[in-house]
């Protein structure tokens, strides 16, 4: 066996055995009252998960590049929100239906509404966009709760045994699109339809283009623009923010980006979501290499 096939066939061992353990610790999760179980599956992200996988250091790294003026206080409160706001929003997908719940009354605010509604009554496309910040499936959810049919683009995991069931929870949530694959045919159709999509475009993207977040160089994916200006999309900056209880929301829907080339509104994206970061910077996971 060489070296190359060894070592696959590791990983294969690693991720199965990886994802037997995470399946297992969702099951128990899932048995626990709503509010228990996010304050249960949040610690423990936070205290056994975050340390092994590193988080702290790459907190650290993103934190000192973009908000050096901060305290040493103020970084070590934002690394455990970090934490414990993935884990809440993880097991919030396997509970959808108690997610569901939280969001079907939830008051929507923001300069947006009006616009949103006016798309939706003349049939025209939208694109929501938000970022690995609170929970953007409280958005999902809470439009769907008002009538918007609207479906969700993610991004696998590469362990393909932990995607398969986290793909099934967002698949019981609505239409769901990986991206990436054969999905975005279909979701490209499902927009024409005068249907609407859901995405986080908030990820390193080693081709696209040379913006700025923070005031840093940030390597960003204009297709959420390049489909608006496409299909003819009202682009609708989009946050779920989670309240200080950790259960609840508030949504939080911005004005549509101004139409100009992709570039332009895609740093209006940037520049939306970092405001909203500043606003609340333990929201937002920051264990992302942003910045490279």
């Amino acid at each position: 066996m060489s070296d190359k096939t060894a070592s696959s066939s590791r990983g294969a061992v690693f991720d199965w055995i990886a994802n037997i353990i995470a399946r297992s610790v969702i099951l128990v999760a899932l048995a626990l009252p709503h509010k228990m179980r996010l304050r249960w599956f949040g610690w423990m992200v936070a205290k056994l998960v975050a340390p092994i996988a590193g988080f702290k250091k790459r907190v650290g790294e993103n934190l000192d590049l973009v908000m050096p003026e901060l305290s040493e206080v103020e970084r070590s409160a934002i690394y455990r929100g970090t934490a414990e706001n993935a884990g809440r929003t993880m097991i919030e997908t396997y509970a959808h239906d108690d997610l569901e719940d939280i969001c079907a009354d939830i008051d929507l605010s923001g300069e947006g509404w009006d616009r949103i509604e006016a798309a939706r009554r003349d049939g025209k496309p939208i694109i929501f966009v938000s970022g690995h910040f609170g929970n953007y499936m409280a958005v999902v959810l809470a439009l769907r709760a008002r009538g918007y049919h609207i479906g969700s683009v993610y991004r696998p995991f590469s362990n393909r045994h932990y995607d398969a069931h986290y793909r099934a929870a967002l698949e019981r949530i609505g239409p769901t699109f990986a991206r990436g694959s054969n999905d975005m045919a279909q979701m490209v159709r499902f927009l024409k339809s005068g249907h609407h999509v859901a995405m986080a475009a908030d990820q390193h993207f080693s081709s696209g283009a040379d913006l700025t977040f923070f005031g840093h160089p940030a390597k960003s994916a204009t297709a959420a623009a390049r489909m608006a200006l496409k299909y003819d999309a009202l682009l609708v900056p989009v946050y779920g923010v989670r309240r200080e209880d950790g259960v609840h929301f508030d949504v939080v829907i911005e004005p549509p980006v101004a139409k100009g080339t992709p570039e332009e509104m895609t740093q209006a994206l940037n520049d939306s979501l970092e405001a909203i970061i500043r606003k609340h910077p333990d929201q937002w996971l920051w264990t992302h290499r942003r910045w490279r």
